[in-house]
């Protein structure tokens, strides 16, 4: 069995809304060559994604809206049409070759799943996934296809598995909860910046814990804007293992967004490079605890290119189990030129990058009563 395996193909770097849009497929680009270039990601470890099928794809969304997505680029569609279905908007405008290449995106997602739930690898990366916005009959945030619902489902219908979901995107995932609300064999556990000041806006909040028999297999912690490194890992490190623990998964599926870090510029988390180091090889221990290993590992947000190579390379170096320190130089001057911002020379950050916070101690108050109304609510369900 190969330990780990990293599934790309040139075909999902054409899910590329425009130029201009900040979710752009140069962040996989930079990731993989900057992994080649550190000599931890070989040919042999890369495994080619592949389209999903219409089936595979409707099992999360619904037809109508599949075949909207396939008539997206077609002038006879109306606006009003798109519109309805959450398509050619601002976030998630229509490309050329929409559903290909989402399908695309969803097939290297069930893909990885497949084989570590196979057997055939322990761990697998897929970092165009990730895409948990999208919803059963809508687009959202950036998300056409909900690749981690379809991989889910695919689990539950081929492998019968009990599935946890981790979301630690600064951006709730909606998607991926709205599809599992009711299911008791699929736990879904999210933690991002409170909708009270970051999209999705309306969901995400402590109290949703899930419908009928899905009642207690849905944690949300949202967290206050201007959240650091030792609020974030606290609250990470006191709900996840027990609940992770309490749920026995057969597999975990991690979506590792990196826009919770201080210089993104879409979301008002302050994270840095610490945590990033810190959230995979957590995951990585209760992997190896309590599903012997399986964990399939996505990417999702992160638009500032400074920070998604190095959060990404922590996490493909935990999976290998290799120390990262210092970024070649050659791969700087490639990527990044004489641009006035210099590209950081470390994985990890350096100190002082996030300025001194008067209301620090306001903030880590207020997430450690939602953390706290949280765990009463676990100890509630018997989870302890």
């Amino acid at each position: 069995m190969e330990d780990s395996l990293f599934i790309y193909s040139d075909e999902e770097l054409g899910y590329c809304f425009n130029s201009d849009h900040p979710f752009s497929p140069t962040r996989y680009e930079m990731t993989v060559d900057l992994l080649k270039k550190l000599n931890l990601l070989s040919d042999e470890q890369i495994v080619s994604s592949r389209p999903a099928t219409d089936e595979e794809i409707m099992e999360v969304h619904d037809p109508e809206f599949v075949a909207m997505v396939k008539q997206a680029n077609d002038s006879k569609v109306s606006q009003e049409e798109l519109h309805r279905f959450g398509l050619d908007t601002a976030d998630t405008p229509v490309f050329p070759n929409m559903h290909h290449h989402a399908a695309w995106l969803v097939g290297g997602t069930i893909k990885a799943a497949d084989l570590v739930m196979s057997g055939k690898t322990r761990h697998a990366v897929h970092l165009a996934g990730g895409l948990h916005h999208a919803f059963y009959k809508k687009a959202a945030g950036f998300c056409v296809y909900n690749d981690a619902a379809a991989a889910i489902a695919l689990l539950r219908k081929k492998y019968q598995a009990r599935v946890m979901y981790l979301d630690t995107d600064a951006h709730h995932g909606d998607g991926v909860q709205s599809i599992f609300y009711d299911d008791p064999n699929v736990l879904t556990v999210s933690f991002h910046e409170s909708g009270e000041t970051l999209f999705p806006w309306t969901t995400g909040f402590a109290h949703e814990t899930g419908r009928g028999a899905g009642e207690g297999f849905n944690i949300n912690v949202p967290l206050v804007a201007g959240t650091e490194d030792d609020s974030f890992l606290k609250a990470l490190h006191q709900v996840l293992p027990t609940i992770a623990r309490s749920f026995e998964p057969d597999i975990i599926i991690s979506q590792n967004g990196c826009d919770a870090h201080h210089w993104d510029p879409v979301a008002n988390l302050s994270l840095t490079m610490r945590a990033y180091k810190e959230i995979p090889k957590l995951v990585h221990e209760l992997a190896h605890e309590l599903c012997d290993g399986r964990w399939v590992a996505l990417g999702g947000g992160g638009y500032n290119f400074h920070v998604v190579p190095r959060a990404w390379s922590y996490l493909w170096s935990e999976i290998v189990g290799q120390e990262i320190d210092q970024i070649p130089i050659e791969w700087i001057e490639k990527w990044t030129g004489s641009k006035d911002s210099p590209y950081p020379k470390t994985f990890y950050d350096q100190e002082g990058i996030i300025p001194n916070n008067h209301h620090i101690d306001n903030i880590n108050d207020k997430n450690k009563r939602t953390v706290n109304q949280i765990l009463s609510y676990m100890y509630r369900r018997h989870f302890f």
